[in-house]
């Protein structure tokens, strides 16, 4: 079983109000890309892909005059892909969804929020993703009421392996947009990586509860984060990669993905990245790694492999130059995947 996530450089741009493509030479959000283009390699990323599920992140919207689901159902239709039925979760005012395209025939999936809803007063004890969390970040007997701008999506799977619960996530961005100079800068970067470490403690809090419950769970999606990404997160003691996956505590209770635990390791030596930005005023390009697909223990087991489609640092993308030249064209981040299959079995 193939389990994908994907971020979608404005894939909402790619849609009128109907849900319709846009297949035309008029601009899409994507740099000097045609929307004819980028949709034409999505489709053929998304047909090589061939995934049971697909969590797109940064989906079309959802709204009263939009319905990214059906969008994105049209969009599969097109290119004929097996991973045809979309669900959603809770819809935000982004313009960038979570949603879940997978396969029907082999995967039943349905949104499954966990936590109570708190309203505005919030809570503390992990709340319902679209609720309100309370939590004191710098110790100054003052809660912090944080609020995500994109709710993960909690969805509860029916698989061939059996049920899993899943959480597709979007993390806020820690960019400091909007600075006019380098104190305003600074004071924005801190209050964003505030924000950012408060999501991932709400979502590893909705972690431990299903590690303690002995669910087999998926965490993946875009964390707009790793460990040593920037400056900032020394002064926290660690990334939100981190608190999500539990590092230094009992194995038991930590999330796994290889390509996090790579990176762990040496902060200095090359890593994986999933995601390739160019930076204008640099005239160079940025990579990073942002996209992630943990598991818990329960599923190490049956996770066989991960792979990130990275143009020039697969090999396979490499020496494929159809697929290579439409994984840059239909987005500045590139899939990860993970093979499921089912465990061995255990010799008496």
């Amino acid at each position: 079983m193939r389990i994908a996530t994907y971020n979608v450089e404005w894939f909402a741009n790619l849609f009128d109000d109907e849900g319709r493509l846009l297949e035309d030479d008029g601009w899409s959000g994507r740099q000097d890309v045609t929307r004819n283009a980028q949709i034409a390699a999505l489709g053929y990323v998304f047909q090589v892909l061939d995934a049971d599920a697909v969590m797109v992140v940064e989906a079309p919207d959802i709204s009263r005059h939009r319905n990214g689901a059906n969008a994105l159902e049209g969009f599969a239709k097109r290119f004929g892909l097996r991973a045809r039925k979309a669900l959603a979760g809770f819809s935000n005012e982004t313009q960038q969804e979570l949603i879940l395209l997978h396969d029907p025939d082999v995967i039943g999936a349905r949104h499954d929020p966990l936590g109570p809803e708190t309203g505005k007063k919030g809570g503390r004890d992990a709340p319902r993703f679209d609720s309100t969390f309370r939590i004191d970040l710098d110790i100054d007997a003052t809660e912090d009421l944080v609020r995500f701008s994109k709710p993960p999506l909690e969805a509860a799977l029916e698989t061939p392996l059996g049920p899993i619960r899943l959480i597709g996530v979007h993390i806020k961005s820690k960019a400091p947009h909007g600075a006019r100079d380098d104190d305003e800068l600074m004071r924005i970067a801190i209050a964003n990586r505030r924000k950012q470490l408060a999501q991932c403690i709400w979502l590893r809090a909705r972690v431990e509860q299903h590690l303690a419950a002995n669910d087999p769970l998926i965490v993946l999606g875009d964390f707009n984060d790793g460990p040593g990404l920037d400056e900032y997160e020394k002064n926290f003691g660690r990334s939100g990669v981190e608190i999500v996956l539990g590092k230094d505590l009992p194995a038991e209770a930590q999330l796994y993905d290889p390509h996090a635990a790579e990176a762990l390791q040496s902060r200095i030596a090359a890593q994986p990245t999933t995601a390739r930005f160019y930076i204008d005023d640099e005239n160079r390009y940025l990579s990073a790694l942002l996209d992630y697909v943990m598991v818990s223990p329960g599923l190490r087991p049956q996770a066989k492999r991960w792979r990130i489609w990275h143009p020039f640092d697969d090999p396979v993308c490499w020496h494929d130059d159809a697929l290579c030249r439409a994984l840059l064209t239909a987005s500045d981040h590139f899939p990860v995947v993970l093979e499921l299959a089912e465990a061995a079995a255990v010799s008496p």
